[in-house]
C-alpha cells in the first residue's frame, strides 16, 4: 500500500516544526524520527499517548499502521535505503500486538553488557548507512532494556552536474559550484507575510531533488525552511522563473535579457557552495516538539502497549550527515530511543542531560519527487573552504 498524503503531511509538518526549533548550521531527518514516535504512540498510554499523538499528527491508534506504510514506501524509493531495528533484553516481554507491527527480522537481543551491546549497535548503524554514520547515536547502559532505531541513507546524482568555481561567502572565498541549463522554471520565488524566499530545485537522477532555499536576510532558518515545506504542499504559492518579471525578483535572484549572436533558449545559471554537514541531536532536549514531555519523565508505565515491564524512556538521539557536491547529494541519519528497566519506586533524584547565488546562510530540503516527502533538511552556515585558500 502506498504511503498516504496524510502521513507525508505529518512528516513534513514535523520537519517544519523541527526547523523552527533549530539553530546554526545543522542537518536532520524528521523522516527518521517520525516512525519511531508513531510506534511509541501506538504503545503509549494516558497523557503520554495524547502528547505523542499530537506530535505525530494523527490518532495514536492509526500511528503504527501509518509508520509501517511509510517504512515500506521508503524501502521502495530509488536512491534510498532504510531500516528499522529493535533490540530487547531476554527478560523483556513485549505485547504481541505491538511486536507484530514491526518487521520480524528487525528484532535483536541486548546482552546487558554495555560494551558488547554498543559494539553490536554501532555495527548495525555502520552497515545500514554504508559507513556514513559509524556509531549508534545512543549509548546503552546496564539498565538499558529496549532500543528502537531507524537508519536512512540517501544517494542521488544530479541530472545536470555542477562545475567547480570560487564564490564569495561572508567576505571569504569558498569552494563553489555553478551550472547553466535551460530549465528556467528550476527557480521560483515565494512571498509570505514575513518575507520572500527563492527556491532553486536541483533534480537528481533517482527521483530525489534537493531544494535550495534563500530567504530575505531578516528571516530565521525556521521561517525559510518552513516556507520551503509550504511550497511543497502548495500552502504558499511560488512563481516559477519563466513567469517572473525582469530585475531583482527575489533573494539572490535577478532576471535580465541579453543580446546574442544567434537564437538561444532561456537559461538559468545557478551558483552555490559545496557543503558537508554533520549534526547530533538530543531528541529529549525538546520534549514538546516530539511529544515526549510526559514520556521522558523517567517514570515507568507510560508504554503499557509495548510491554508490562517497568520500562521508562531514557534516551533519544539522532546523528545525521549530508554532503552537497558537484556530482550529487549524499545524506544519512540514524535515530534511536532507549528504554531502561526501572523500579516501580520513583528515583529520588532527577537529572537533565543536554549535549551541547547562495552566498550567505541558506536552508535545504531533500525531497522525494513523486510524494514530496522531505527526507532531510538543513541550514548551511559554514560551507567547504576553497582548496585555493587552504
Amino acid at each position: 500500500m502506498a504511503v498516504t498524503n496524510a502521513t507525508i503531511r505529518a512528516v513534513n509538518d514535523l520537519t517544519a516544526r523541527w526547523a523552527e526549533a533549530s539553530e546554526g548550521g545543522t542537518v536532520f531527518s524528521a523522516a527518521g524520527v517520525w516512525p519511531l514516535l508513531a510506534f511509541l504512540a501506538d504503545g503509549a498510554g494516558g497523557t503520554a499517548r495524547g502528547e505523542l499523538a499530537e506530535a505525530v499528527g494523527m490518532p495514536a491508534e492509526e500511528a503504527a499502521g501509518a509508520a509501517r506504510e511509510l517504512l515500506a514506501a521508503l524501502g521502495r524509493m530509488r536512491g534510498l535505503d532504510s531500516a528499522l531495528g529493535l533490540w530487547t533484553r531476554r527478560f523483556v516481554e513485549l505485547r504481541e500486538e505491538w511486536e507484530a507491527g514491526l518487521p520480524a527480522e528487525a528484532h535483536g537481543v541486548l546482552t546487558g553488557d554495555p560494551d558488547a551491546d554498543q559494539e553490536a549497535l554501532d555495527a548495525w548503524a555502520a552497515k545500514r548507512t554504508g559507513g556514513a554514520i559509524g556509531r549508534m547515536p545512543v549509548t546503552p547502559g546496564p539498565d538499558s532494556s529496549l532500543v528502537l532505531a531507524t537508519a536512512l541513507t540517501l544517494r542521488t546524482d544530479w541530472e545536470v552536474p555542477f562545475q567547480g568555481d570560487l564564490v564569495p561567502w561572508c567576505g571569504q572565498d569558498r569552494s563553489g559550484l555553478s551550472r547553466t541549463d535551460a530549465d528556467l522554471d528550476g527557480v521560483a520565488v515565494a512571498r509570505t507575510a514575513v518575507g520572500a524566499v527563492t527556491e532553486a530545485r536541483v533534480r537528481g537522477t533517482d527521483g530525489v531533488d534537493v531544494h535550495l532555499l534563500l530567504g530575505d536576510e531578516e528571516l530565521t532558518p525556521g521561517q525559510v525552511l518552513g516556507t520551503g515545506v509550504d511550497i511543497l504542499t502548495g500552502a504558499v504559492p511560488a512563481v516559477r522563473g519563466s513567469r517572473l518579471p525582469l530585475g531583482a525578483v527575489g533573494p539572490g535572484l535577478r532576471i535580465e535579457t541579453v543580446r546574442t549572436k544567434s537564437p538561444e533558449p532561456p537559461s538559468l545559471t545557478l551558483s552555490t557552495v559545496e557543503f558537508t554537514l554533520d549534526a547530533d541531536h538530543d531528541l529529549l532536549a525538546h520534549p514538546g516538539l516530539f511529544g515526549l514531555a510526559t514520556a521522558s519523565d523517567r517514570a515507568p508505565g507510560h508504554f503499557p502497549g509495548i510491554s508490562p515491564a517497568p520500562l521508562a524512556l531514557a534516551k533519544g538521539r539522532q546523528s545525521a550527515t549530508a554532503t552537497f557536491g558537484a556530482e550529487g547529494f549524499r545524506a544519512a541519519a540514524v535515530t534511536a530511543y532507549v528504554m531502561d528497566w526501572m523500579s516501580w519506586e520513583p528515583e529520588p533524584y532527577e537529572s537533565r542531560r543536554a549535549h551541547a547565488g547562495f552566498d550567505r546562510p541558506f536552508g535545504f530540503l531533500a525531497v522525494h519527487r513523486d510524494t514530496r516527502l522531505v527526507l532531510a533538511a538543513g541550514w548551511v552556515t559554514d560551507p567547504k573552504p576553497s582548496a585555493r585558500t587552504t
